[in-house]
């Protein structure tokens, strides 16, 4: 029998863009063994994904022990020294990688005894795992997501929506106005202009948020907006909200991420990444983007936000509509 270990310690929205290439393992090799190594934050999502034989939580109780099999091939989706090493100490007899300039960390290469050819960054990152496999005969476009969520979760979720005094009549409309980083987190006045300007759309909005710096943030928008705010949700509650959503609009975040693979149209705003590369990739979802000389700097701190800051509230209240047109 076949066996593979799949290395994407985190980010969450990286574990997303991972799994077409999970996907497309499995169908290749219906009856392998499939292990996933990965970070505690991240087995949130991958105990919603149907056909993987064993989730490895990096850190827990024998890990390492568990990682352990010669007969096996490794597949390092995250590029780093790290997840490099524990291809290494996985003792897999081939350990496949990506090119060196793909890679965060360059040395990580040195552990892979197989690594595909440059890859260009400029095409969507699901694209690029899904062309590591090409090292083990899978050449493959079909981008799915197998990721399930519990009809007892979306049920609970759904009482929280109801309770927010949600109408039926109006499209669950979710607003994340959090960010990791300081560089994808627009204005909150803008956030507020925009939700003013869609006050008479068909939508029942309501607003995202993660951290308590992004619960600051939701709370100074929905003081002057009156829209209300999502309470406080766990990684798998998130996913089941976005599954219940009509559109997301939101930064180049998890919550963007998920959304794309439930199919949950999106309007996107980016700032020092790429959306051809990290942003949505149906024709239909809409992405507010201004390339300047500075852009695709993929920095987390910048003096003048000024690609943020070209974005306008009309200019994401018009991507809303048409999303809405869309799919009306």
């Amino acid at each position: 029998m076949d066996n593979f270990l799949i290395i994407r310690l985190s980010s969450l929205g990286d574990i997303i863009h991972t799994l077409p290439a999970f996907a497309a393992l499995r169908r290749n090799f219906p009856g392998a063994k499939i292990a996933w190594a990965v970070e505690p934050k991240g087995k949130d999502i991958l105990d919603f994904v149907p056909g993987l034989n064993e989730i490895i939580v990096v850190g827990s109780d024998g890990w390492r022990k568990k990682l352990k099999n010669k007969d096996q091939t490794a597949l390092d989706f995250q590029g780093l020294i790290k997840s490099g090493l524990i291809a290494f100490r996985s003792r897999a007899r081939k350990r496949i990688g990506f090119d060196r300039k793909n890679l965060k960390e360059p040395l990580a290469s040195l552990f892979y005894t197989d690594r595909i050819g440059e890859f260009p960054e400029t095409d969507h990152v699901i694209r690029k795992n899904l062309a590591l496999l090409t090292l083990l005969g899978i050449r493959e476009d079909q981008i799915d997501f197998p990721l399930v969520v519990p009809e007892e979760l979306r049920s609970s979720i759904r009482e929280i929506i109801i309770r927010s005094s949600y109408r039926s009549d109006k499209k669950l409309a979710l607003f994340n106005v959090g960010a990791a980083w300081e560089t994808k987190r627009w204005n909150p006045e803008k956030w507020i202009e925009v939700l003013k300007d869609l006050k008479n759309e068909p939508i029942f909005p309501m607003l995202l948020w993660g951290t308590k710096p992004e619960k600051e943030l939701a709370l100074t928008v929905s003081e002057q907006t009156g829209v209300p705010l999502v309470p406080f949700l766990k990684a798998k509650e998130i996913l089941a909200l976005i599954k219940e959503a009509a559109l997301l609009v939101s930064g180049d975040t998890f919550a963007l991420h998920a959304a794309c693979a439930f199919n949950v149209s999106v309007v996107g705003i980016f700032g020092p990444t790429n959306p051809a590369r990290n942003g949505p990739f149906r024709a239909r979802d809409k992405v507010a983007y201004h390339e300047l000389s500075c852009s695709l700097c993929y920095q987390r701190t910048c003096r003048s936000m000024e690609c943020l800051e070209k974005i306008t509230p009309e200019e994401v209240a018009f991507l809303v509509r048409q999303s809405l047109r869309a799919n009306a």
